[in-house]
Order: structure tokens, then sequence, then C-alpha cells
């Protein structure tokens, strides 16, 4: 059963994403009828901390022993920790602790500790959206998913960016202790219990420069008529080539095919409108060239695992959608 649980800083720690794992395991509930837990923070890095906040430290009595006795450690996200190297004896007990079968679960970029320990190697594991190309470079051996809120690799829990700190913790308390006591804890923190969607839909993917050497002016080409029905014979038309040639030198120079790259952009496009506008999505389905309105929601929840309504809530509000 989880009840003891420790969370471990370093120097840079982040306040929120502490305050994430203090939320769900560190406030006393039982007078709700709710489960406690032992809690603890924990210092890596010497009895007091810095913040990424100016002026604002964090002061703890409990060193890194403290974790032999933890069933989940959680550690949370730090300044700079995509590049810093970490304290050998945290990366030690960390490895220990996985090893005797404790969790272990990160907060954004507090995957970087976790790497460095070792602790990602031939698992799948989360990040934030903006840091995992540099997850990916310094520890190939994991399988890096950039486009979903957390991954469960038990005894290793990942979680994307700040918030989805709480859906994985969230989603720990749910596995150990059932939705009803998951669903009460979200109620008294004010959040969902459970988001629809991934992290695709927060992602920044703008159009890209038509910059490719063969098919570049096919590219731009191909961005002012997102509306229309668009075929590779046609664009190898342009492009003076057969469609066998244009699609092999396509995927070369974009590093995809030429339906995948007109889905994309057609995607992107919709992402705008509904942040952008009070278009109906009849319309917006006509703009980006999927015709209808169910195409687009077909088309869209699958790429960025949400509909279009819920997108457009998400990003202008309610009374927007």
């Amino acid at each position: 059963m989880l009840k003891n649980v420790a969370a471990v800083l370093l120097d840079g720690v982040h306040p929120f994403e502490l305050g994430v794992v203090c939320e769900v395991f560190g406030i006393d509930r039982a007078d709700e009828g709710l489960p406690g837990y032992d809690f603890a923070v924990v210092s890596a890095e010497g009895p007091t901390l810095t913040t990424h906040v100016g002026g604002l430290t964090v002061g703890t009595p409990y060193g890194l022993d403290r974790l032999d006795d933890a069933d989940l450690i959680a550690v949370p996200a730090g300044n700079e920790f995509l590049h810093r190297s970490f304290p050998p004896e945290l990366l030690d007990a960390l490895r220990r602790a996985v090893a005797r079968g404790t969790r272990v679960l990160s907060v954004c970029s507090g995957v970087f500790v976790l790497g460095a320990a070792g602790l990602l190697d031939g698992r799948r594991c989360a990040a934030h959206w903006h840091h995992a190309e540099e997850l990916t470079r310094r520890y190939p051996r994991a399988a890096v998913e950039a486009d979903v809120l957390y991954v469960d690799e038990d005894p290793v829990i990942t979680s994307a960016g700040t918030a989805a700190g709480i859906d994985a913790c969230l989603h720990l308390v749910r596995k150990e202790q059932g939705p009803e006591v998951a669903n009460r804890i979200a109620r008294r923190m004010v959040v969902p219990p459970h988001r629809d969607g991934g992290q695709a839909q927060y992602i920044e993917r703008p159009l890209p420069r038509s910059s490719c050497d063969t098919v570049g002016g096919v590219l731009a080409w191909m961005e002012q008529h997102l509306d229309e029905e668009i075929t590779v014979e046609q664009l190898a038309a342009r492009a003076a080539m057969s469609p066998r040639t244009f699609a092999r030198r396509f995927q070369q120079e974009t590093g995809t095919t030429p339906y995948r790259w007109l889905l994309r952009q057609r995607v992107l496009l919709a992402q705008r409108l509904l942040e952008g506008t009070d278009e109906t999505m009849d319309t917006i389905a006509r703009r980006t060239g999927f015709g209808t309105a169910a195409a687009l929601r077909y088309q869209f929840t699958r790429v960025l695992g949400t509909t279009p309504q819920g997108y457009r809530r998400t990003f202008r509000g309610p009374r927007a959608a």
C-alpha cells in the first residue's frame, strides 16, 4: 500500500512542482475519511535549498537516508536539470529504491534525474514537449513520448509539464487506493480527476519555412491551397517530376509523406482558427480542406487527442465554444 512518500529536492527546485506533490500527498485529510501519508521533504544537497524564485528558499531536516523508508519517491522539476549533473549519492539511492520495489515519480524536468540514474533505460517515459528532444539525445535508451501527460512504467512514473504532475499523482492514487479517493482529492484541489487528450494539443508547431531545395516551392503552394483537394500527381506535375520521384524526394527533404505533411498543416490551420476566430466547425472544415465537420473532428482528434470543441474551450474558454 502507498503510505510513505518522500519528495527529494535539489538546488534550484521549482516551488510549484514541489507544491503539486505536497498538495496530493502532504496534506492530512484524515478528518474527511481519506487515507493519510507519512510525507517528508528530503534534500539531496544540504539542509537549505534555493529555488528558481528569487529570495525563496526551502529548508528541511531530512537527508537521503529518509528515502530508505519510502513507498514512493517524487522528484520535482528544477533549474538547469536539462544540463546539470546530479549528486551520485542521490542517483545511487534512487537505483536502490527501484531495486527494492519503491516507486519513483518525476514531475516535468525531474525526469532528467531519473535518466541520470539509468532508470529510463528500456522504458517508455513522458517529458515536457519542450524537453523531449534533449531527453532523447541524452538518454537514447529511453523511449520518450512527447504527446502524453504521463507514463506509468511501474515502478517508474514520469509526467510532462507542471500540471501533468497532478495527473500522474492522481493516477497513482487511483491505481493504489481506488477512484473514489482520487476523485475526492481532485475535488478538494478543484481539478479534474482525469484530463482528456494528451500533450499534443499544447505543443507549439509553427508552419515550417519552405526552404527545401527541390520541393520548397511546392510546399509554399500547398500552404496557400490547404482548402483544396490535392493529389500527389498534381504536386509532382508542379515540381516537374514523376509521382514516384516526387514522393521519394519529398520524403528525403521533409522527413514525411505529402499526405502526412498536408494533414499536419491542415490541423495546424484548424488550431489557429479555433483559437483566434468564432467561425463555425463547418466553416473551419471547409477552410482547412477537411470538407465536413465530421471529417475535421475525426482527423483533429486522431492527431491531437482532443476534439475541436474541446480544444476551443481549452484555449478560448467555454463561452467561445
